[in-house]
């Protein structure tokens, strides 16, 4: 051996050695015959009341096993296989995937590893929980064809039959699938497994044929259970080992998006969720919550509106509250789903999107345009509220009606994530007949679709572009024919700016921000820094406020705070169907009187190759991606920087950067603000008050004139500059009063009304505005 290698061995062997163990233990220089025996020795040492130093050697020795092809000699595969045994018999818990490379690294053979491998199977399924059956399969193949039939008997008998069906498949299949399929092992069902496992187990026919016939053995229990062909008993319809196969055999459907999974979870999820009769209890709430963590992972339409479904009827007070959680998050992830999540049901609304519902004389109508909302009928004419009569005597159809109107919202709200998250899916397009039928013709969805700016392949690389708002009919073109949204990065400057033109002209609102959409490009800042962007860096921001704003657009982060650990975090969403991962790093800086504050740093991508996430220098993410990307993030700070906070008041560095931030350059969100006010000012009966300059609208009002900040909203006074603080009524400054505006953007609403109140400041009747205009002044 090496004298490294001695001297590391000695480390794990001798209790009496006293070594001095660098940080980091140091292994490139070990080879992997070494390694093998280091490995077999670290298993001995285990970490329980050793030595630090013992501690150290043996962690760096077990990390560099996983990551590196060890060999392993006769006697240490002896050493490490005795071991286990010894765990298994003395029922401690012991992960077997760790043997998985010692039984591919044998450097000779060793003649008692048959033995050794039926000794350590029949320990652990005598000792140990059913939850790598991965590798329990890979040690009973070692030992022979009758331990393995040994071992898928005992699962059968200790775990149920559908579990005993899985164990007989995998068993089947051939050691290249079985090492691939190896991630599917979880010690817990609540760790989330990387997504590529269950893409790879997707691909095999036998495990896709046995999760449709784990799923339909599944309902029939349930429903067997409803009938009372099966004794009820709360919590015990399925062994834990059934729930973890059955969640993994769910998720290998949803990846597939099958026919068939509407109907079999339409029939499992109530035998699931309702106890026959009147009982609160559950036959099985584990198998309930595994199917929405399931959705949550790879979400369709079908599922999430069955798990609503269920969630409405379930009797277990707690219940719904924890399924809320799951089906939000599921509906964001629907919406990263493209394939999938612009699959909207009709639920019985006619062609002209309205669905009707007879009360007595009365008769409930529900509408869609932005929003589907719910108004009452007597005689063909509105009426103000729900009538008391219809409240007497109809409570369950007005109950289902504003159910109806919440589903709806929901539908519509995931769809617009959807589209918009469909900018950064490479070749994210439909076929032109579907397009046509299931979203620009969709009475549910086409108020939204046709608001919004497409483009139609006529020929190759021949694009129409289209708004079928504005165009009374829509091009000749074949079924197959592609369709994608257009984005202006893709479009001529000058095109842009006719698509601007035209929906300020026609007064059309965009559902969400596709014609004035920012634009962001790579700076030479960010070609110097290479991988990582330092844009959006240094800023102060309000730290719950942009935690829940990563929850809403789809990013994923820990919640930070004064404790162990939770000073700094990546935030990161996967786009591009998980091509790519954008990470924004953010660290939480303090409690400022009420406020939790956090600073904000770099901004980082990452691109899959071969399961693994490698950094990419910025030159080489896709543009779209980039720059979607990098919206977010300004969005982030844009919406949750002090700076535009208009009442703070706090002292000390923080005041120093609302007083710099909250008066700073355009940002390329603002900058695009600024572009909508100037077509947008000369339409306002304030025009003459109003001029653009630089950074700021100026406003001449009659008593003095304000600079209204384009980025912030925050306000001078001239002519020295003074700060006028006005707090907004967020009721009234949203859409600017009844001005029109091409989107949405709480910013540029609460900007013209700002201008609105000032321009004619001397009708001012808020006192605490006016004693600041008259001090400034």
């Amino acid at each position: 051996m090496s004298p490294e290698a001695e001297r590391l061995l000695r480390a794990l062997t001798d209790s009496d050695a006293r070594l001095d163990v660098r940080e980091p233990v140091e292994l490139s220089e070990v080879g992997d015959d070494e390694l093998g025996t280091l490995h077999a020795a670290a298993f001995h040492a285990g970490p329980e009341q050793a030595p630090w130093e013992v501690v150290r050697v043996r962690a760096s020795v077990m990390a560099a096993a996983r990551q590196r092809t060890a060999r392993y000699a006769p006697h240490a595969v002896r050493r490490i296989f005795e071991v286990f045994i010894e765990e298994c018999r003395a029922g401690r818990p012991v992960d077997l995937r760790e043997l998985l490379p010692v039984i591919e690294g044998f450097i000779d053979p060793v003649p008692d590893a048959p033995e050794l491998a039926r000794s350590l199977v029949e320990s652990a399924c005598e000792h140990q929980p059913f939850r790598q059956p991965f590798a329990l399969l890979a040690l009973a193949r070692l030992a022979g064809e009758e331990t393995v039939r040994a071992a898928v008997a005992t699962v059968a008998r200790k775990s149920g039959p559908i579990v005993a069906d899985e164990m007989a498949v995998r068993a089947g299949l051939d050691p290249a699938a079985q090492r691939r399929l190896a991630g599917m092992d979880r010690d817990h069902r609540l760790v989330e497994t990387d997504a590529h496992v269950w893409f790879s187990a997707a691909a095999h026919p036998a495990y896709v044929a046995f999760a449709r016939r784990a799923l339909e053995a599944a309902a029939a229990r349930a429903e067997a259970i409803q009938a009372r062909e099966i004794p009820y008993q709360p919590e015990k319809a399925f062994t834990d080992r059934e729930v973890t196969v059955l969640g993994d055999a769910l998720r290998v459907a949803l990846v597939r998006d099958e026919d068939w999974l509407p109907e079999v979870c339409a029939r499992l999820l109530p035998g699931i969720a309702l106890a026959p009769g009147t009982a609160k209890t559950l036959p099985s709430q584990a198998l309930l919550y595994e199917i929405a963590r399931a959705t949550k992972e790879f979400p369709t339409p079908e599922l999430v509106a069955a798990l609503r479904t269920v969630r409405r009827t379930v009797r277990h007070a707690g219940v719904p509250k924890q399924l809320d959680k799951m089906l939000k998050k599921a509906d964001i992830a629907l919406a990263e789903r493209t394939e999938v999540a612009l699959r909207l049901p009709r639920l019985d609304f006619d062609d002209d999107g309205v669905v009707r519902r007879s009360a007595g004389e009365y008769e409930g109508v529900v509408t869609v345009t932005d929003t589907a909302v719910l108004t009452w009928e007597k005689d063909g004419r509105t009426v103000k509220s729900v009538p008391a009569a219809v409240r007497r005597n109809h409570g369950d159809l007005v109950k289902e009606l504003r159910d109806l109107v919440k589903r709806v919202n929901a539908q519509l709200a995931t769809l617009l994530r959807a589209l918009e998250g469909s900018f950064v899916v490479d070749d994210a397009t439909h076929a032109y007949a579907l397009w046509r039928s299931e979203l620009a013709g969709h009475p549910l969805a086409r108020t939204l679709v046709r608001r919004l700016i497409w483009e139609i392949e006529l020929g190759p690389d021949r694009w129409q572009t289209v708004l079928p708002e504005a165009d009374a009919d829509l091009p000749e073109a074949p079924a197959d024919a592609r369709v994608r949204l257009w984005h202006p990065q893709r479009a001529e400057p000058e095109a842009v700016r006719r698509w601007r033109e035209l929906l300020t002209e026609r007064q059309v609102r965009q559902p969400f921000k596709q014609a004035f959409r920012e634009i962001y490009l790579l700076t030479p800042a960010e070609e110097e820094t290479r991988v990582y962007s330092n844009r959006f860096a240094a800023h102060i921001v309000h730290y719950r406020k942009m935690f829940a704003l990563f929850r809403a657009r789809g990013w994923q982060s820990r919640l930070l705070g004064g404790w162990d650990a939770g000073e700094e975090d990546w935030a990161e969403r996967l786009v591009d169907s998980g091509r790519w991962r954008v990470t924004f790093r953010h660290l939480w800086t303090d409690t400022e009187g009420a406020h939790e504050l956090a600073s904000t740093d770099q901004v980082r991508f990452q691109r899959r190759e071969s399961g693994t996430w490698r950094e990419a220098p910025l030159a080489e993410v896709p543009p779209l991606v980039f720059s979607e990307a990098m919206r977010d993030v300004d969005l982030f700070v844009g919406v949750c920087s002090i700076a535009a906070d208009a009442d703070w008041t706090d002292g000390g560095p923080e005041r120093a950067y609302w007083e710099r931030a909250g008066f700073a350059e355009l940002t390329e969100t603002a900058e695009g603000r600024k572009e909508v006010l100037a077509r947008l000012l000369p339409r306002l009966k304030i025009a003459e008050r109003c001029t653009l300059d630089g950074r700021f609208l100026v406003v001449r009002g009659d008593l003095t004139t304000y600079r209204i900040h384009l980025g912030s909203a925050n306000i001078l006074m001239e002519p020295d500059g003074a700060y006028l603080c006005i707090v907004p009524d967020r009721r009234r400054a949203t859409k600017g009063g009844q001005v029109f505006l091409p989107f949405e953007d709480e910013r540029l609403g609460l900007i013209l009304s700002k201008a609105l109140l000032l321009a004619a400041d001397t009708e001012i009747a808020d006192q605490s505005i006016l004693r600041q205009i008259k001090r400034g002044a």
